[in-house]
């Protein structure tokens, strides 16, 4: 079984989901299926999709009961058609029901961020724009919903508040304009750190640039104000793509110039990849 990278806390998440679900005791599976029953049974895909997360559903497996054996079938970041088998499973019936539906969650799940996340790579392909996610993952799921991104060939965006400074509206308006936003930020990070800020307006791209952000975000811009103000810029910081990005022609955001497209779809409001366990 490929292994997924070390998620810090993936055991308590998996342990707490198995709880939720299984609760006293998966009663269907007591009533119906004998103690001593053992099953082999097949993951397979129903939809065409990147797969993501068999190992983190093995681990379901392991934490549940260590004598069910599960072998991958193919790679985190291979692409599946409907029929293909992933992974073969075998142990205890009785085990296998429990773990199942925790299982499929995450697997459908993270394949789902996968495959909308290699489709938004393929339609901007040419154009060296890179795709990344956002902060609006999950809650408790973050790390997980990221490691889907780029094995759909995206790449991560700040993983939370703590790890880069992107100055928005609120700050701002809060701080009192962008250049007095952006001298707070340089005084008091950092120099490792880069600063980033959120333009709306052509106006507002020109005072980033004055105040010497290192990326600007343009913020639901039309793709005539995008060329615009990458022109402006010309190089002196990256330049970032973003607001309702799921809903754009992805070519055409590409076509701009922008360095960077994030797209809070990848992960608030993606369909899961449709996978099933079937005994055989």
């Amino acid at each position: 079984m490929r292994r997924s990278p070390d998620f810090p806390g993936l055991d308590s998440l998996l342990l707490g989901a198995l709880s939720e679900d299984i609760g006293s005791g998966d009663v269907t599976s007591r009533c119906c299926v004998p103690a001593q029953a053992v099953s082999r049974g097949s993951f397979n895909a129903k939809d065409s999709g990147v797969i993501c997360g068999l190992g983190i559903a093995a681990r379901v497996y392991e934490l549940l009961d260590a004598d069910v054996e599960m072998v991958a079938l193919a790679a985190d970041g291979d692409t599946a058609k409907p029929g293909d088998s992933i992974a073969e499973i075998f142990g205890a019936s009785r085990s296998i029901l429990a773990g199942e539906r925790v299982a499929l969650n995450l697997l459908r799940h993270l394949s789902g961020i996968s495959t909308q996340t290699a489709e938004a790579v393929r339609r901007t392909a040419g154009y060296g724009t890179r795709i990344t996610d956002t902060r609006k993952t999950t809650p408790g799921l973050r790390a997980l919903e990221k490691y889907a991104v780029t094995c759909g060939g995206g790449t991560n965006h700040r993983f939370g508040l703590y790890d880069g400074i992107l100055i928005k509206d609120n700050h701002i308006s809060a701080a009192g304009g962008i250049a007095a936003a952006v001298a707070l930020a340089r005084m008091n990070s950092p120099h490792t750190l880069k600063i980033e800020v959120e333009a709306e307006t052509l106006d507002q791209v020109a005072q980033a640039v004055d105040s010497g952000a290192d990326i600007i975000m343009l913020d639901n811009m039309s793709t005539q104000q995008m060329s615009e103000a990458v022109r402006f810029i010309g190089g002196r910081a990256l330049t970032e793509a973003s607001g309702n990005m799921g809903d754009r022609d992805l070519a055409e955001v590409a076509s701009t110039g922008v360095d960077i497209i994030s797209i809070g779809a990848l992960t608030h409001s993606v369909r899961a990849l449709d996978i099933s366990l079937k005994f055989f």
